[in-house]
Protein backbone atom coordinates (compact mmCIF):
# COMPACT_ATOMS: atom_id res chain seq x y z
CA UNK A 1 0.00 0.00 0.00
CA UNK A 2 1.72 3.32 -0.97
CA UNK A 3 1.76 7.00 1.47
CA UNK A 4 -1.00 9.58 0.03
CA UNK A 5 0.17 13.12 0.94
CA UNK A 6 -2.18 15.72 1.03
CA UNK A 7 -2.53 19.19 2.25
CA UNK A 8 -5.89 20.69 3.06
CA UNK A 9 -6.68 24.16 4.73
CA UNK A 10 -10.10 24.58 6.42
CA UNK A 11 -11.55 27.86 7.11
CA UNK A 12 -14.46 29.03 10.03
CA UNK A 13 -15.62 32.05 11.34
CA UNK A 14 -16.08 31.72 15.22
CA UNK A 15 -18.73 34.10 16.83
CA UNK A 16 -16.08 34.55 19.83
CA UNK A 17 -12.75 36.48 20.26
CA UNK A 18 -9.91 33.91 20.01
CA UNK A 19 -9.39 33.80 23.30
CA UNK A 20 -12.97 32.33 23.96
CA UNK A 21 -12.22 30.28 20.88
CA UNK A 22 -8.85 29.08 21.90
CA UNK A 23 -10.68 27.75 25.25
CA UNK A 24 -12.72 25.15 23.11
CA UNK A 25 -9.08 23.52 22.18
CA UNK A 26 -7.52 23.87 25.58
CA UNK A 27 -9.82 23.29 27.81
CA UNK A 28 -10.86 19.12 28.01
CA UNK A 29 -14.60 20.03 28.68
CA UNK A 30 -15.11 22.22 26.14
CA UNK A 31 -13.20 20.29 23.94
CA UNK A 32 -15.41 16.99 24.63
CA UNK A 33 -18.28 19.14 23.44
CA UNK A 34 -17.55 19.11 19.59
CA UNK A 35 -14.74 16.64 19.30
CA UNK A 36 -17.10 13.68 20.76
CA UNK A 37 -19.04 12.74 17.65
CA UNK A 38 -19.87 9.12 18.12
CA UNK A 39 -21.39 9.01 21.45
CA UNK A 40 -22.11 5.33 20.94
CA UNK A 41 -18.04 4.36 21.10
CA UNK A 42 -17.02 2.86 24.29
CA UNK A 43 -13.81 5.29 25.68
CA UNK A 44 -11.43 2.87 26.92
CA UNK A 45 -8.45 5.44 27.51
CA UNK A 46 -8.44 9.17 27.62
CA UNK A 47 -5.11 11.57 28.26
CA UNK A 48 -5.55 15.41 28.17
CA UNK A 49 -2.30 17.34 28.68
CA UNK A 50 -2.77 20.82 27.06
CA UNK A 51 0.65 22.29 27.06
CA UNK A 52 3.89 21.93 24.52
CA UNK A 53 5.15 18.78 24.54
CA UNK A 54 2.35 17.45 25.91
CA UNK A 55 -0.17 14.70 25.10
CA UNK A 56 -3.67 14.20 23.87
CA UNK A 57 -4.31 10.59 23.60
CA UNK A 58 -7.46 8.51 23.04
CA UNK A 59 -8.86 4.92 22.39
CA UNK A 60 -11.93 3.77 21.60
CA UNK A 61 -14.10 0.50 21.00
CA UNK A 62 -16.68 0.91 18.62
CA UNK A 63 -20.29 -1.02 18.18
CA UNK A 64 -18.11 -3.52 16.03
CA UNK A 65 -16.05 -4.45 18.53
CA UNK A 66 -13.02 -2.53 16.70
CA UNK A 67 -10.73 -0.39 18.39
CA UNK A 68 -10.02 3.49 17.12
CA UNK A 69 -7.38 5.30 18.40
CA UNK A 70 -5.93 9.05 18.26
CA UNK A 71 -2.52 9.98 19.60
CA UNK A 72 -1.45 14.07 19.43
CA UNK A 73 2.13 15.23 20.57
CA UNK A 74 1.55 19.48 21.51
CA UNK A 75 4.57 21.22 19.36
CA UNK A 76 4.06 24.72 19.51
CA UNK A 77 1.18 26.83 21.65
CA UNK A 78 0.71 30.43 21.56
CA UNK A 79 -2.60 31.10 23.45
CA UNK A 80 -5.37 33.06 21.29
CA UNK A 81 -2.79 32.65 18.26
CA UNK A 82 -2.04 29.43 17.20
CA UNK A 83 -1.50 25.51 18.03
CA UNK A 84 0.44 23.53 16.29
CA UNK A 85 0.51 19.49 16.82
CA UNK A 86 1.48 16.07 15.25
CA UNK A 87 -0.85 13.45 15.40
CA UNK A 88 -1.44 10.15 14.34
CA UNK A 89 -4.92 7.55 13.94
CA UNK A 90 -5.37 3.94 13.67
CA UNK A 91 -8.42 1.48 13.78
CA UNK A 92 -8.43 -2.31 14.23
CA UNK A 93 -4.95 -1.76 15.15
CA UNK A 94 -3.37 -0.08 11.83
CA UNK A 95 -2.39 3.37 11.40
CA UNK A 96 -4.37 5.24 9.09
CA UNK A 97 -2.36 7.80 9.07
CA UNK A 98 0.20 10.01 10.58
CA UNK A 99 -0.48 14.35 10.64
CA UNK A 100 1.07 18.00 11.72
CA UNK A 101 -1.58 20.26 12.44
CA UNK A 102 -1.62 23.75 12.83
CA UNK A 103 -4.98 25.91 14.36
CA UNK A 104 -4.23 29.62 13.57
CA UNK A 105 -6.70 32.29 15.22
CA UNK A 106 -7.37 35.53 13.93
CA UNK A 107 -9.69 38.34 15.49
CA UNK A 108 -11.93 40.08 12.67
CA UNK A 109 -14.04 42.65 14.63
CA UNK A 110 -15.84 40.55 17.40
CA UNK A 111 -15.14 37.40 15.79
CA UNK A 112 -12.47 34.95 14.48
CA UNK A 113 -11.33 33.62 11.82
CA UNK A 114 -9.78 30.22 12.70
CA UNK A 115 -7.79 28.34 9.49
CA UNK A 116 -6.76 25.07 10.22
CA UNK A 117 -4.13 23.63 7.97
CA UNK A 118 -2.69 19.67 7.82
CA UNK A 119 -0.53 18.06 6.26
CA UNK A 120 -1.26 14.56 6.17
CA UNK A 121 0.31 11.50 5.30
CA UNK A 122 -2.48 8.71 4.37
CA UNK A 123 -1.73 5.05 5.25
CA UNK A 124 -5.10 3.69 4.98
CA UNK A 125 -7.91 2.98 1.78
CA UNK A 126 -6.66 5.24 -1.27
CA UNK A 127 -10.65 6.21 -1.38
CA UNK A 128 -11.35 6.84 2.29
CA UNK A 129 -9.08 9.97 2.47
CA UNK A 130 -11.80 12.25 0.95
CA UNK A 131 -13.57 10.86 3.64
CA UNK A 132 -11.27 11.59 6.32
CA UNK A 133 -10.65 14.99 5.15
CA UNK A 134 -14.40 16.43 5.14
CA UNK A 135 -14.61 14.43 8.43
CA UNK A 136 -12.42 16.93 9.79
CA UNK A 137 -14.37 19.81 7.46
CA UNK A 138 -17.28 18.47 9.51
CA UNK A 139 -16.29 18.56 12.73
CA UNK A 140 -14.82 22.05 12.47
CA UNK A 141 -18.54 23.26 11.63
CA UNK A 142 -19.66 21.46 14.51
CA UNK A 143 -16.85 23.53 16.71
CA UNK A 144 -18.48 26.67 15.02
CA UNK A 145 -21.81 26.19 15.65
CA UNK A 146 -21.11 25.19 19.50
CA UNK A 147 -19.20 28.07 19.70
CA UNK A 148 -22.21 30.35 18.29
CA UNK A 149 -24.79 28.53 21.05
CA UNK A 150 -22.28 29.15 23.78
CA UNK A 151 -21.76 32.82 22.71
CA UNK A 152 -25.18 33.03 22.89
CA UNK A 153 -25.95 31.58 26.20
CA UNK A 154 -27.29 28.23 24.67
CA UNK A 155 -25.88 24.71 25.74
Amino acid sequence: MTVEHKTFVVERELAASPEHAFRFFSEPALKERWTSCHPDWTVLEEEFDFRVGGVEAKRWRTDEGQEQTFFARYLDIVPARRIIYAFDMGFGGERLSASLATVEFFAEASQTRMVFTEQIAWLGDAGSLQLRVAGTGDGLELLADIIAMDVAGVH
